[in-house]
């Protein structure tokens, strides 16, 4: 999932949407270093990534990009799930989703010395450019399909011209991903509950 679902699934507290944030930016073997709160939600966003590549609907999407493609699918998907997301917001969440965002991104600069060094730089474009708000018209969806590619070492133009498989199969992804969403907030919820509360975490194989 991309940054505005997984701080969606976080959405209980500030510290908890940072940790969420920070799932994709902190490396294992540094997650005990963060607040207990932070780092349960860093944890889980990593079990929350897993299920997502693991799941029927997720797998069937992928299989909807041509040959060749399908290996950067994932990524494209990611992105175009927080702009399903930005469409049906008002089934998910109670906040308008315009104040949800500023939320986030007050806690999010007011973090900042926690932050991991990219994630720090990072920061103040995310805000500036609004990247979440963004993702509710396709056209944010292809920019930031667009700026990741660019990070790529190679096969960057595989991954956008996955967004030409978006357009074609928009109607069916959506239906994937209405029926994906609701199950991914009843497991984040289930397996929220299941890790320990406790300041030490550590990572194996993805578990506690």
């Amino acid at each position: 999932m991309n940054y505005l679902a997984h701080i969606l699934l976080a959405r209980q507290s500030d510290a908890a949407m940072i940790g969420a944030m920070l799932g994709d930016f902190v490396k294992a073997n540094d997650v005990r270093n963060y607040p207990a709160e932070i780092a349960k939600e860093i944890i889980l966003h990593r079990n929350i990534d897993s299920f997502t590549d693991n799941h029927a609907v997720f797998r069937s999407s992928v299989q909807l990009f041509g040959e060749g493609r399908r290996r950067y699918a994932g990524i494209v998907l990611d992105v175009l799930y927080d702009h399903l997301l930005s469409q049906r917001w008002d089934k998910f969440c109670d906040i308008h989703r315009p104040d949800f965002i500023e939320r986030f991104y007050r806690a999010l600069l007011a973090h900042q010395e926690m932050l991991p060094e990219k994630l720090r730089d990072l920061a103040p474009r995310i805000v500036q450019q609004d990247w979440l708000g963004s993702y509710e018209e396709l056209e944010g969806v292809e920019m930031a399909v667009t700026r990741i590619s660019q990070r790529l070492s190679r096969n960057g133009e595989l991954l956008r011209d996955g967004l030409a498989d978006v357009r074609v199969h928009y109607a069916a992804l959506a239906e994937g991903f209405d029926e994906f969403f609701p199950q991914l907030m009843r497991y984040a919820e289930t397996r929220r509950a299941q890790l320990p509360a406790g300041p030490v975490y550590h990572l194996g194989s993805g578990t506690v």
